[in-house]
């Protein structure tokens, strides 16, 4: 979306909300406008952009095909049209924004002056999409996986950090080269701290074929119509399993390097024993 909604979202908060909705709407009424299909849809919400400024987007992976239920058949090599998705998105972000302001759910102090005025120049203008080629699974799981727990800045772009300033990396995209970026400590928390989510609040979302309520009523039928067989879910790793592969310490060695075997509960002490015992000490 263009760079003049941003302060807009961030100082309504509670906004950011819709915009994964929005976004999964819009592919998915693309996709039932020229195929008539529902999709599989994924959308992992970002609000950071390359120089931890404020830059709300959507990263929305869809499925490659999609169920016709008038047919009840799977339809495969769905392709999407890219300037229709950018007319569907702008007319869905405009039409949020002028509705939420005309319901008195924005702070007039923080919108812009002639906002009506904002929003109609807005919809004359070209906005920035950008459609990808198909994908792997194993393409869209380390993408994905990437993306849903990433945080906005990495740990090696920190360079220094001392009591009077913190000295990070930042990307100029215009020259594609890596900058030095200097702010106190309390900057810097604060660049990091307005791209927490909110309570109750995730970054991964789940629309369409795969919603929550959606799922369970039609998962049978796509793995039927697609010929596959869902896999068993996975048992539960135990908690030295865990703790030996990210940590790689088994917790189940004592200081001598013995493993350490199940022996049983002990009974608890009854409260007048223990007053005893503290007596006896």
């Amino acid at each position: 979306m263009p760079d003049v909604f941003w302060p807009i979202f961030k100082a309504h908060r509670h906004l950011q909300h819709d915009l994964p909705a929005l976004g999964a709407a819009v592919l998915q009424q693309s996709a039932w406008n020229r195929y008539q299909v529902r999709l599989c849809g994924i959308v992992i919400q970002h609000t950071f952009g390359r120089r931890l400024n404020y830059h709300p987007h959507l990263h929305i992976m869809v499925s490659a095909g999609g169920l016709k239920p008038a047919e009840a058949r799977w339809v495969q090599s769905l392709e999407f049209d890219h300037e229709q998705i950018m007319d569907l998105w702008r007319f869905a972000v405009t039409s949020y924004l002028w509705k939420a302001h005309r319901d008195g759910l924005l702070r007039q102090s923080s919108l812009p002056e002639e906002f009506n005025e904002l929003i109609h120049k807005q919809v004359q203008r070209r906005w920035n999409i950008y459609i990808t080629r198909k994908m792997s699974k194993m393409h869209f799981l380390a993408y994905a996986g990437r993306y849903i727990r990433r945080l906005p800045i990495s740990q090696r772009r920190i360079l220094q950090v001392t009591e009077q300033e913190v000295v990070y990396q930042i990307k100029d995209t215009r020259t594609n080269t890596l900058l030095e970026a200097r702010c106190t400590p309390a900057e810097f928390i604060a660049l990091l701290s307005q791209h927490v989510l909110d309570r109750y609040h995730h970054s991964m979302r789940y629309f369409g074929l795969l919603a929550p309520r959606t799922k369970r009523l039609t998962s049978a039928a796509v793995f039927a119509l697609l010929g596959q067989q869902p896999r068993p879910k996975p048992p539960r790793q135990r908690w030295a399993a865990s703790l030996i592969k990210h940590f790689g310490v088994d917790p189940l060695l004592d200081t001598f390097g013995q493993r350490m075997k199940w022996v049983g509960h002990r009974q608890p002490v009854p409260g007048s024993e223990i007053s005893a015992l503290k007596a006896r000490v």
